[in-house]
């Protein structure tokens, strides 16, 4: 659960890399090379005229930017990090749209949540509508001490529970903690306003259910993340 970069940007990178290349060849020297803004634009025509719609994936969808986004990318595109009053108010926008759990149970079941954190499927084009979206949380973290393979462009998840002292999640000493933990798989944005987290319940990746699961693995004490 990266400088900021948002999800469309990280799919064009091997096409900036290329669009790169290929400005380089063309300009001969220094003086000729484009800019970071040149450089942007010429890999939005890449990515316009090379993606197309396949299966339940539609480029329109996958490329889609809102404010949020499109912030962070200009930031990226610069080379510079958002200025502190632009972020702070980022942040405010995606705190509004964090969803609390309907019945106020924060935590699911750590069993359904490892399986979930461990699933890449769902929202690909091989998939169908009805294919379960997994959290593909392994991806960029370190779950469990156990595993021999895993992201790095996260923080370890390992004792996520355990190092912020959450040993009863259902203790009112750890409603913040629970809290903050929901929240931030919910809309990650709305703590850190270019996260590279996906947005997983804001953007309807994940179900409230499966946040709830989630939230279970990283504070159960019982779950294999605290063991």
């Amino acid at each position: 659960m990266k400088h900021p970069i948002s999800r469309s940007a990280r799919l064009a990178l091997p096409l900036l890399a290329a669009a790169a290349a290929l400005a380089g060849c063309a300009g001969g020297s220094s003086s000729n090379t484009p800019s970071a803004a040149e450089l942007d634009q010429l890999t939005q025509k890449i990515v316009a005229e090379s993606f197309h719609d396949k299966g339940i994936v539609k480029v329109q969808q996958a490329f889609a930017e809102d404010e949020t986004l499109r912030a962070c990318n200009a930031a990226d595109v610069a080379g510079q990090p958002l200025d502190e009053a632009t972020a702070k108010r980022i942040e405010a926008l995606n705190m509004q749209t964090v969803k609390w759990p309907a019945d106020g149970q924060y935590l699911g079941d750590w069993k359904a949540g490892e399986a979930l954190a461990q699933s890449g499927r769902g929202m690909t084009w091989t998939d169908t509508a009805k294919t379960p979206n997994g959290g593909n949380c392994y991806n960029c973290h370190q779950i469990d001490k156990k595993e021999i393979s895993f992201g790095t462009i996260g923080p370890s998840l390992y004792n996520y529970g355990k190092l912020r002292g959450v040993k009863d999640p259902n203790a009112p000493e750890a409603r913040e903690m629970v809290k903050y933990t929901w929240g931030k798989i919910w809309n990650s944005k709305a703590y850190s306003a270019c996260s590279n987290m996906p947005r997983a319940g804001h953007k309807g990746i994940l179900t409230e259910k499966q946040v709830a699961d989630l939230v279970a693995l990283l504070l159960d004490p019982a779950s294999p993340v605290n063991q």
